[in-house]
């Protein structure tokens, strides 16, 4: 009779966490469409999708550039899982593309803003360009190749024999680069200005 007992006990457990598991668990989805949604999506899919989220497809699409997000987001919505996304990539080399029936809806929670407000909102988020200069901070070098002591570029740079001054010396030429890329840039701006047009 104790036998019976946990035996059904252990059924109802395995019943009630695999209801839990399968079952759909957010409730984003569910009062976004409603079950009758859902059901209609794994009908019309063959299989029941997962929650995806735009990171999840971001991660993935980072590590493959070349495989379209479409065939990504599907996949994950197959899997629900960016691991066994990747894991299907490496070993197939590729991802297959969702079928005809698959529709890409956009994100529910996605608001685009009002015209009025994005001209304001791009020009406060939107992050000043900083020239090459600045970024490489040759502000002083510009001051010394204007009086001349701006070194030629050579073909072939020497092998470094440390990895620190192997970094130095991409850092030079880089930096001469940037400079003799600025300096043909003014000589020929100056060069269009004498020009009459």
């Amino acid at each position: 009779m104790e036998d019976l007992l946990y035996i059904i006990v252990a059924v109802i457990i395995i019943y009630v966490s695999y209801r839990w598991l399968f079952s759909s668990g957010n409730g984003a989805a569910t009062s976004s469409g409603g079950p009758a949604r859902d059901a209609n999506t794994a009908a019309t899919l063959g299989f029941r999708p997962r929650n995806v989220t735009p990171e999840m497809v971001q991660t993935v699409a980072a590590m493959f550039p070349d495989i379209p997000e479409d065939n990504i987001r599907y996949d994950l919505l197959r899997t629900g899982s960016t691991e066994r996304t990747v894991n299907s990539v490496l070993e197939k080399g590729f991802l297959p593309a969702p079928p005809p029936t698959y529709i890409r809806q956009p994100p529910a929670t996605t608001v685009a803003p009002s015209p009025a407000a994005r001209p304001a909102a791009a020009t406060s988020s939107a992050p000043k360009s900083a020239s090459l200069i600045s970024r490489f901070h040759l502000e002083g070098r510009i001051r010394d190749s204007a009086e001349g002591a701006n070194a030629q570029l050579s073909s072939k740079a020497p092998w470094e024999a440390t990895p620190e001054q192997r970094q130095a010396s991409l850092s030079e030429r880089k930096a001469q680069m940037i400079l003799a890329a600025r300096k043909r840039l003014l000589e020929k701006q100056a060069k269009a200005a004498t020009v009459p047009s």
